[in-house]
This record gives C-alpha cells, sequence and structure tokens, in this order.
C-alpha cells in the first residue's frame, strides 16, 4: 500500500498512466479534433474507470481491517464486477447486490462469478432496493461478526472521487506533452464520482479544460447536485479549499438517455460503430456509446468545435449481454 495525493492512502491496481490517443479518422468523420482516453486500459480484469476509485477504496478497507466487502448495482454493473474482481485479488471476500430478478451470468456477472464474489438479487427491479439491500447486508455480517466494508452503486463516494482528482494530473501533463491547452473534457455521467474526481483535479491544478458530463442514469439536475458534492468532499480530502460545492458551475446534459438506463439507444450503436470503424476502440453500451452520441451531436450542431478529449470508461464485457 502506497500514498496517493497528499498521504491518502492507495492500493497500486491500475496500469497507469493510460494513454492519451489522437483519433484522426474519428476526427475527420465528425469534423472536430478528438483525442481518446483510455481508461478502458486500466489493466485490472478488461479494465475500466472504476480501477482508479478503487484504489482508494480498497486501501480505506484495509485502514478499517474489514474482512469483506458489500457493494452492488445491475447485473452488468461494470463497478461490481471490477469491485469483485479487485477485492478478491487483494485477499477480501466479496458480496455483489444486483437489482431485479435473477439473471444468466453473462458479460460483468460473469467476471463477478469468476473472481468468487456472492451475487443475490432483489428481485425488485428498483435500482434503490440495491442499497437497502447492501445495508441489510452490512448488518447482518457484522452481526454474524464480520467486518464489512460497504460501498454505494458506482463506488460514488468522496474517496472514490479522489481517484479522478489524481487522474487530473495525469492528463494536465499529458496534454501539455500533446501541445494542448484549452479542451472540453466529455464523458459519461452516471453515479457522478467520476466526474466529480475530475472536476475537484481541474480546479486544483488549474487546468484550463471544461469537463462536460453527459448523463445515462440520472435526471441531470440531481447529477449536477450530486458532482458538486462528490467533488467537493474530494477537495476536502485532499486539503484544498474549492467552490465545488455550486451545482451552478457543474456541466451536465440530458437528452441522451434514450429507452431508459442501462438499455442501448439507437444513436449510440451508431456512435459506437462510428468509433469502431474508425478508431478500433470498443464503447460499451451503456455509458460511452451515449455519451459520444451527444458529442458527435454536438459537433454537428455547432455547440462543440474541439478538441475534445474523450473520456473512454471501459465496460465491453457489457457489449456480449446487453441487447
Amino acid at each position: 500500500m502506497t500514498a496517493g495525493p497528499g498521504t491518502l492512502p492507495r492500493v497500486r491496481l491500475g496500469t497507469l498512466p493510460t494513454p492519451l490517443q489522437e483519433a484522426p479518422r474519428l476526427s475527420a468523420a465528425l469534423g472536430a479534433e478528438i483525442w481518446l482516453k483510455r481508461d478502458d486500459l486500466t489493466g485490472l480484469g478488461l479494465g475500466g474507470n472504476k480501477v482508479r476509485a478503487l484504489e482508494y477504496l480498497l486501501a480505506d478497507a484495509h485502514q478499517q481491517r474489514a474482512d469483506c466487502l458489500v457493494t452492488g448495482g445491475g447485473p452488468q454493473s461494470n463497478w461490481a464486477a471490477l469491485a469483485a474482481l479487485a477485492a478478491a485479488r487483494d485477499g477480501l471476500e466479496v458480496e455483489l447486490v444486483a437489482y431485479g430478478p435473477p439473471q444468466e451470468a453473462t458479460g460483468n456477472l460473469l467476471l463477478a462469478g469468476l473472481a468468487g464474489a456472492e451475487v443475490r438479487f432483489t428481485g425488485d427491479p428498483d435500482r434503490a432496493s440495491v442499497d437497502r439491500e447492501v445495508a441489510a447486508r452490512g448488518q447482518a455480517l457484522r452481526d454474524a461478526g464480520r467486518r464489512p466494508y460497504l460501498l454505494p452503486r458506482g463506488g460514488a463516494t468522496p474517496l472514490g472521487a479522489v481517484g479522478y482528482a489524481a487522474a487530473a494530473a495525469e492528463l494536465a501533463d499529458q496534454l501539455a506533452g500533446s501541445g494542448l491547452e484549452r479542451v472540453e473534457l466529455w464523458l459519461a455521467t452516471g453515479s457522478c464520482g467520476t466526474q466529480a474526481g475530475l472536476v475537484a483535479g481541474a480546479r486544483q491544478h488549474g487546468a484550463g479544460w471544461k469537463v462536460v458530463g453527459v448523463s445515462v442514469s440520472r435526471p441531470v439536475a440531481e447529477c449536477r447536485q450530486r458532482v458538486a458534492g462528490l467533488a467537493a468532499g474530494a477537495a476536502a480530502l485532499l486539503g484544498r479549499e474549492q467552490s465545488s460545492g455550486d451545482a451552478a458551475d457543474v456541466t451536465v446534459l440530458g437528452g441522451h438517455l434514450g429507452p431508459g438506463y442501462g438499455v442501448p439507444s439507437a444513436a449510440g450503436r451508431q456512435a459506437a460503430s462510428l468509433v469502431a470503424r474508425t478508431e478500433g476502440v470498443l464503447l460499451d453500451p451503456v455509458f460511452a456509446a451515449k455519451a459520444m452520441a451527444a458529442l458527435a451531436a454536438a459537433i454537428r450542431s455547432g455547440d462543440c468545435r474541439g478538441p475534445v478529449v474523450f473520456l473512454v470508461t471501459g465496460g465491453a464485457p457489457t457489449l456480449f449481454a446487453v441487447r
């Protein structure tokens, strides 16, 4: 275990820094300069953005002498699968909670099983049923003499957001090395921790880039409030006084959810196909594909002229499960 930003403990899980790659054929197709920040290549499992948060969250679990981890999400949650793999690698037992009825073990659910996670289904399609069951399982484990470490969906806590505050420094160095000064950084926003960390990190380093989240899960107003609150919490953990709690300073776009959370959209499919054909990069259908569709629409309408850095957040296992 090492120290991350400041004196925060950190367990090294990722292969970092991840590449920042120019995307010339995609840029030509869309008509704006686009770069890809390849956080699908973080190295744990099949990669993904949640590895950065887990480096700090698992270190905290060790500090608290936890002997198991309990978290959850959807049956195809990228977060849940990576949490299971990271915890198993670090010697912790894992319990995952998924909303809805039991499903066949494909995609991320299959990976979680390979990591030895015990998966429970709530039987309730309400995503909030995961939160209730995680809390209940935590209490049951404590009653049995265990020391569970409980995490919310997406690992969206101020400490988890620190992972992307650290990533902001990494990206700032890469942008400077590529001669890029003022860019827009686009990403899919779900549980809001990734965007929050980037907002906190950009302010910490005085970065000249704007963070643009595309909501793929929650109402825009809720996302802005969550991002602002988590960013403020991450800044406090890093010992930085920031005005990160003002939701008016947070950019989140709506209108690209498609049929619903976890359901691919026609525009997302088209965008993912374009990226695969031009750059050989895979976007998951639930998060990154919808964010890329939003970026393509913004470029075509003239609302975004670039240069743009698009955060590829991983999630490729869902390509083999979500229809």
